[in-house]
């Protein structure tokens, strides 16, 4: 069902931009072109991750396991938080519920293409269009996570640093106004990515070294100096990425701070517990970007490996950390899964 769902957000007005950006990557690939001498590349061939052609059917049932369990889990997590009037009205489970539609939407994005390539060579092509979305889906989904996971950690700050403040401040207006905003600056931190990535004219080798088009790769078969390029996009996902980590730093240093300040062995450890699932998942996901976009030294077949870890394993963890550290989701859950059985049983 989410995954009926991810498909059809592609349609809504936070993707509208793609159409404006293709045109103005077409009109800056026309004017940066030679006539004549250079043709426009027409679609890419993803070469797909590294050391997985030996065994095409093994890996193709694994990630194939990875993202059915992906979709149920995050599936199970967004019906358990809309389904509970409980849950859906308090703060951190709002948030929550948005973060396991991105994890099922950013599966969705990479996972199938990969699927489709270890099919055989014919699902590695991609359109110069399709590769223009994917990036920008991609980088959409990623960006709006980094900016939900520094919220989130606000909310945890003001839930346990100032909780008499707290339903004052996080109201569930505020709540909503923050969840659109990671939305759209996501949107628009994307739309810039992609702009300053498909500007460039593409007119020679179209094999992209990497599982999907993502801007490291695609940069490469630029026909065209990516110096520039290469310095904005580090300063803009740097900048982006930092800020927001070090946010999230500051959080935790205050609700340590303040952890320590309990006198009760109980109450210390009840504080420490509706925070250590988000510490987990923030630290499994700022990890591997890092990686990738600050280390430019690295190999292609190494930042494959550690992509993939964030956009099919991390995803996938999410739900299980989540659920399984929460005694209310776990609660919940109960009653969503015990609901629909007995429904089909009836």
């Amino acid at each position: 069902m989410l995954a009926v769902i991810c498909a059809g957000a592609l349609d809504k007005p936070s993707y509208a931009g793609i159409t404006s950006a293709l045109a103005t990557v077409a009109l800056h690939r026309g004017k940066q072109m030679k006539p004549g001498n250079q043709t426009p590349v027409t679609e890419f061939i993803l070469e797909g991750l590294p050391n997985t052609r030996e065994l095409p059917s093994l890996f193709f049932l694994l990630f194939l396991l990875l993202y059915l369990l992906t979709l149920l889990g995050n599936t199970l997590t967004l019906l358990t938080v809309v389904r509970d009037s409980r849950l859906h009205a308090l703060p951190m489970y709002c948030f929550l519920g948005h973060l396991s539609f991105l994890d099922a939407c950013l599966s969705s994005v990479t996972v199938p293409k990969i699927l489709a390539g270890l099919v055989g060579p014919g699902g590695r092509a991609i359109s110069f269009g399709g590769c223009v979305a994917q990036l920008y889906a991609f980088h959409f989904l990623c960006s709006t996570e980094c900016f939900l996971y520094t919220v989130m950690a606000y909310d945890r700050f003001l839930a346990i640093c100032q909780p008499l403040r707290y339903s004052v401040v996080m109201s569930r207006k505020t709540c909503l106004w923050l969840a659109a905003g990671t939305w759209l600056t996501g949107s628009i931190h994307a739309a810039i990515q992609a702009f300053l990535t498909f500007r460039l004219p593409y007119c020679g080798p179209n094999q992209v070294e990497y599982f999907a088009c993502d801007i490291p790769a695609v940069l490469k078969l630029a026909c065209a100096d990516t110096a520039a390029n290469q310095v904005i996009i580090l300063i803009n996902i740097g900048a982006v990425g930092t800020s927001c980590f070090l946010l999230v730093c500051v959080s935790y240093a205050c609700i340590a701070y303040a952890i320590l300040k309990i006198r009760t062995a109980q109450g210390r450890q009840r504080a420490f517990s509706t925070c250590s699932a988000h510490l987990t998942l923030v630290l499994l996901y700022y990890g591997p970007p890092v990686f990738i976009y600050l280390h430019p030294s690295s190999s292609q077949a190494s930042d494959g490996v550690v992509a993939v870890f964030y956009t099919a394993v991390t995803p996938l963890l999410n739900p299980f950390i989540y659920t399984l550290r929460n005694k209310e989701m776990k609660k919940a859950l109960r009653k969503v899964v015990g609901g629909q059985t007995l429904s089909l049983h009836a």
